[in-house]
């Protein structure tokens, strides 16, 4: 089959960089000084075996991170890069990841290697024959399995322009075990590139079997290879899958995932998904962890590999297929046993092969990175530039273990540096990011629907959930958030049940709202859009106000809404009360954006040196949001016989804003344990008279100390359908409230009735159950 052809085909080009992704990363866990960690697997991600995201290898130090199936680069690299947040904060601040492929010292005792804890006796028994089989310390070696799966569109355009194979399953094998055949002959290309396991650290190997460096032990014959009687022939599914069952048969192999070849070919999880379903993508095996790369490879490496398939396809294969892989396990051989630093025998064809590369890349227009063909061109003309050659250049000044375990504090650095974020997904709102940290934590699968409007898909088995911004879910009506965004209706419906909520009238233009001017403005009033959220277009008035601040206000509210409310000024100090399922979970004291004057400095450079804070920032991204300088806060200083300009007195506070919002620059203190628990009655009421079961409500309390029921004790201002919960996990000040994983308790009980199970399995007393995980 002409496939130099077929690939060419005008209707085959539009789909040929259409694939699916998926990365399987392990690492060792080692303590601050670089030492293998004595710590079991962190209990806050041991829920079960089977966790979709971080599991154990064969070690309990052995940590595998696994990333969902994408269809981007950017959406496998930002998951990798989540999971790797979330495995370092779980692991807690004493241990980082080890960045090599070969592992740090380990005990000289092959038995002192603790095997994983795992809850299945089966997975441990497995895990006891292959130490007995390879011994356990070569089964600590580390590295990148990359699972890669062509575009159906693409596979289905290729068999629509041929004629020769009339089974479409069939035709999607032959493209499958054509790539495998060649990448398993030429995949010392692979090796030479990015090979990067050029030493060992003292006791791995029991004797001096290779004291030599070399561009990669992992991918050679001293790495964790199959005996020599394991053969298997990749001449077509059913010579693969009977060769496979032979080798069980024999005893040679243990189970079909023993079979340790660069290259397995998956229909699902197990071989028999190959016989059922044909081949549905294939795994490479061969990677080792790039050092240079936080999470172990890099997005180039990546983009190469899909090429390097793509041209593995297109390439001719030789006659006999069998003779044609064996001499690709010679050829690999070769390369890893090479030096870092020594020009590859293969330097001709390898040269040969990147031009070709390049010159399919430009016949079939394919968008490659500028820069890939120029970096591979280096690294072959400079073996120093490969991974093998970096590193080892690198140990030459130290050690191999001490530049590895330098590599890691960096990276266990960036991983701490913004606890509150998660890394791959920093444009999506802080509160749906922390939603997602606890859901991959937890073991929910987590798949993002709609980036920009936050909307996310969570699973847990068969139990499917819809999030959006973090806590908007299906527990409540579409209904109950009409009337939360509706401020008017809010307040005719509490008023009805008795709650106490500010009089005041609603405005649908500017001209009605100035005519009113008489009947506000000569007492405390507040001005305010209808249905915004944050805070945004609100201004108070405790004194009054005159006409031109009158107007100013109006109009500013207008900018944010077609409707406004001006309603009395109730005198006290504003709460939110975060209520969930009839349950007050959280109370914050939001102050108002402010500064404090030191005699030195104007209000506008004291906002400036304030929004250096790196927990602040802008758009719902950082805990606190920068403190603006806008009409509003101009208003507010005006207000106070002051300017932008002005110099505020040693130790002295002001106030930029009279509501508020952490959304407007406010400062969040968590004052939970200090209210009274009539008060978080009334919030619970208040909620339950919305039909609402999540809810954000403002109360306005003078004196927490003079019981809820007494007459204008309280007054409540506003309720919020999707309140931030960022605020309430990272106060300013004050107890940090995890209000992300009681939204995931909510949306899945059994993840909760789970915990508590083991608990009384394991006897733990119910006054010491606390479900608070390990995290940033």
């Amino acid at each position: 089959m002409d496939f130099k052809k077929m690939l060419a085909n005008n209707h085959v080009k539009p789909y040929l960089l259409k694939a699916r992704y998926g990365i399987e990363k392990e690492s060792q866990r080692v303590d601050l000084s670089g030492n293998l960690a004595e710590t079991d697997h962190p209990k806050s991600i041991s829920i079960r075996d089977e966790h979709p995201y971080i599991q154990r290898d064969f070690s309990e130090t052995q940590m595998e991170l696994i990333t969902p199936v994408t269809e981007t680069l950017k959406e496998l690299f930002d998951y990798l890069a989540a999971i790797h947040d979330v495995a370092y904060c779980s692991m807690g601040d004493n241990e980082m990841l080890w960045p090599l492929s070969m592992p740090p010292q380990l005990p000289k005792k092959d038995e002192d290697i603790v095997i994983a804890k795992l809850k299945s006796v089966e997975n441990v028994r497995y895990r006891q024959s292959l130490s007995h089989s390879y011994g356990r310390h070569k089964q600590m070696i580390c590295g990148v399995h990359f699972n890669f799966e062509f575009g159906d569109e693409l596979i289905q355009a290729l068999f629509n322009i041929q004629s020769e194979i009339k089974d479409y399953r069939q035709f999607k094998e032959e493209i499958y075990l054509k790539v495998t055949r060649n990448y398993l002959h030429y995949r010392w290309l692979v090796t030479y590139f990015y090979g990067a396991s050029p030493n060992s650290e003292k006791n791995f190997f029991e004797e001096d079997s290779l004291n030599r460096a070399v561009r990669s032990i992992r991918s050679s014959k001293y790495g964790c290879t199959n005996s020599d009687d394991v053969q298997v022939s990749y001449s077509s599914i059913q010579n693969y899958l009977s060769d496979l069952s032979l080798m069980i048969k024999r005893g040679l192999l243990l189970e079909e995932k023993e079979f340790y070849s660069p290259v397995r070919l998956r229909g699902g999880h197990h071989v028999s998904d190959l016989e059922d379903h044909g081949v549905r993508y294939i795994e490479l095996r061969n990677i080792d962890l790039n050092p240079f790369e936080t999470y172990g490879i890099s997005y180039k490496q990546v983009e190469f590999l899909h090429l390097f398939l793509l041209y593995l396809l297109w390439k001719d294969e030789g006659n006999n297929c069998d003779e044609w892989v064996k001499m690709g396990d010679l050829y690999n051989d070769a390369v890893a046993l090479e030096h870092p630093l020594e020009h590859t025998q293969f330097e001709i064809e390898a040269k040969n092969m990147i031009d070709e590369m390049e010159h399919l890349a430009a016949i079939l227009n394919l968008t490659i990175s500028d820069t890939l063909f120029v970096h591979l061109r280096e690294m072959l003309m400079d073996p120093g530039k490969t991974l093998a050659g970096r590193l080892y250049k690198e140990s030459e000044k130290s050690s191999q273990g001490q530049v590895a375990t330098s590599i890691a504090k960096e990276n266990y650095k960036q991983s701490w540096n913004k606890p509150y974020q998660l890394t791959g997904f920093t444009d999506m709102e802080l509160s749906t990011q922390i939603l997602m940290f606890d859901a991959i934590q937890q073991g929910i699968q987590v798949e993002v629907l709609d980036r920009q409007d936050q909307f996310l898909k969570l699973q847990l088995k068969d139990h499917v959930e819809y999030v959006k911004n973090g806590n908007m879910t299906s527990k409540d009506s579409y209904v109950s958030t009409l009337i939360m965004e509706n401020k008017t209706v809010t307040k005719k419906i509490l008023q009805q049940h008795g709650f106490r909520v500010p009089k005041g009238e609603e405005f649908q233009t500017i001209e009605q709202a100035l005519r009113s001017n008489d009947l506000f403005s000569a007492k405390p009033f507040v001005v305010k859009p209808k249905t915004t959220n944050y805070g945004l277009g609100i201004s108070i008035f405790k004194e009054g106000a005159n006409y031109e601040d009158y107007q100013k206000a109006i109009t500013l509210a207008f900018k944010e809404d077609s409707s406004i409310l001006i309603e009395e000024f109730i005198k006290g100090t504003e709460y939110r009360f975060f209520v969930l399922n009839d349950k007050v979970y959280a109370v914050l004291l939001r102050i108002p954006a402010n500064v404090k004057g030191d005699g030195k400095h104007t209000i506008e450079q004291l906002v400036i040196q304030k929004n250096r804070d790196p927990l602040r920032g802008k758009d719902h991204r950082t805990p606190l949001e920068s403190i603006q300088l806008g009409e509003l806060e101009n208003l507010m200083l005006k207000g106070q016989g002051y300017q932008m300009d002005s110099i505020p007195e040693n130790d002295e506070i002001i106030y930029l804003r009279e509501n508020s919002n952490i959304s407007t620059g406010g400062d969040s203190i968590d004052v939970t344990d200090q209210i009274p628990d009539d008060y978080k009655k009334i919030a619970v009421d208040a909620v339950s008279a919305l039909g609402v079961k999540i809810c954000g409500i403002d109360l306005i309390i003078e004196n927490t100390e003079v019981p809820a029921a007494n007459k204008n004790a309280y007054g409540i201002i506003e309720a919020n359908f999707n309140p931030s919960m960022y605020m309430h996990i990272y106060p300013y000040k004050g107890k940090y409230r995890r209000l992300t994983m009681h939204i995931i308790h909510y949306l899945f009980p059994e993840l909760l009735q789970s915990q508590e199970s083991k608990l009384v399995k394991l006897g733990v007393p119910l006054a010491k159950r606390g479900f608070t995980t390990v995290s940033c």
